[in-house]
């Protein structure tokens, strides 16, 4: 026994064997919003291939999507047209615990042209950035999933310097910081990050002070993303192709800007317009998309101050990257190419960051945004 014992543990030390990969999980589910509405699938974390899972009904015309944080629930955001005006509808899906498969529970009305939402991580509200209204809304959360009709509203008021782009308020993204005391919006039109207040309980939103982090006049902050630690927050830029670093004060929900940086190559010449921003899990690389090059920016962070160093620009394999996603295990990055109508799967190198396609590709109709499940969910 003990011999066994002696030659067992050597296996271990020499990585040939580890508790890891003797429970490392196979599969993911993950929800792909696109024209043809929402799909379910599961991917196989060896290999990165997607099954088709199931197509969920209701959710016509889907924007983005978010993840209750008990993994029960699926929000989507839908745009939809009433009285010729643009707006939005906020829909409530129960996910079947075996399958993945979401089924419809109700729906809220979102006024404004929506385009994004998120959800607490106390998981009692839905949050939506109103981007053709440029205003921000809270729908609070039932046990059940249902959604509640909406607790708060803000509307923002202002411009900047681009007309045709900035005349008005564009609320593009809204979001939490790590301890759910604060909510943060990056507004295109306004060239502001805002900063409230949030009560989670009472699903209230309140102006902090200070109301917000400015941008270079004419950048179009467009969506932001935590680094794991909480000590830094990035925002992609969509009118002037930069990524902007702050450091973050959570005691004050203040944001410091430290660097801004271009997404694009020195030799670049064209149009290009960035749209989504993630940091990997392990907290050591910041990807952005460009829409126009078509390709995924990927930096490294120091961990000490936050600032980036430009290491690669990876092909996104189609046009028009809208979003990306990184799988919750960190090993994939999925590029949905909206204008080509294909997501195109990518192996994570944890220690350089940088992106390798697998081989593995769906055709989905103007894909929009993709939200995975955790691991052998």
């Amino acid at each position: 026994m003990k011999l066994f014992r002696s030659i067992l543990a050597t296996v271990f030390c020499a990585g040939l064997l580890s508790s890891a990969a003797i429970g490392a999980p196979k599969s993911e589910v993950l929800f792909i919003a696109s024209k043809a509405g929402v799909g379910s699938y599961r991917m196989d974390l060896q290999t990165g291939t997607l099954t088709n899972l199931s197509v969920a009904s209701g959710a016509l015309n889907p924007q983005f999507l978010a993840i209750h944080p008990s993994h029960r629930f699926l929000f989507v955001l839908n745009g939809a047209m009433i009285g010729g005006k643009k707006t939005g509808v906020v829909s409530s899906f129960s996910i079947e615990p075996k399958t993945g498969v979401p089924t419809l529970i109700n729906q809220q009305p979102s006024p404004g042209g929506s385009t994004h939402l998120d959800v607490d991580h106390a998981g009692k509200n839905v949050l939506v950035a109103n981007y053709g209204g440029g205003s921000v809304s809270v729908f609070p959360i039932g046990k059940d999933g249902a959604l509640a009709a909406s607790s708060a509203f803000i509307q923002h008021k202002g411009s900047s310097v681009n007309p045709q782009r900035q005349a008005g308020p564009h609320a593009h993204v809204i979001t939490t910081d790590p301890a759910d005391h604060f909510a943060f919006t990056c507004d295109l039109g306004l060239d502001q990050v805002l900063v409230y207040k949030l009560d989670s309980a009472k699903g209230a939103l309140t102006p902090n002070d200070p109301a917000f982090a400015s941008l270079k006049p004419g950048s179009g902050p467009r969506h932001m993303a935590f680094h794991p630690s909480g000590k830094f927050v990035y925002v992609i830029n969509e009118l002037d192709s930069t990524m902007t670093a702050f450091s973050y004060d959570p005691k004050r929900g203040v944001l410091t800007q430290v660097q801004n940086v271009s997404t694009l190559p020195k030799d670049f010449v064209g149009k290009n317009f960035p749209a989504e921003v993630a940091v990997h899990p392990n907290g050591k690389f910041v990807y952005g998309s460009n829409r126009g090059h078509d390709s995924i920016v990927v930096f490294s962070v120091d961990q000490k101050t936050g600032q980036l160093t430009l290491l690669d620009h990876a092909s996104t394999k189609g046009k028009t990257p809208r979003h990306f996603e990184i799988d919750p295990t960190g090993q994939y990055l999925l590029a949905e190419n909206q204008d080509s109508g294909n997501v195109v799967v990518f192996r994570i190198d944890s220690k350089t960051g940088g992106l390798t396609a697998t081989g593995t590709t769906i055709e989905v109709e103007a894909p929009q945004c993709v939200k995975f499940l955790p691991a052998n969910f």
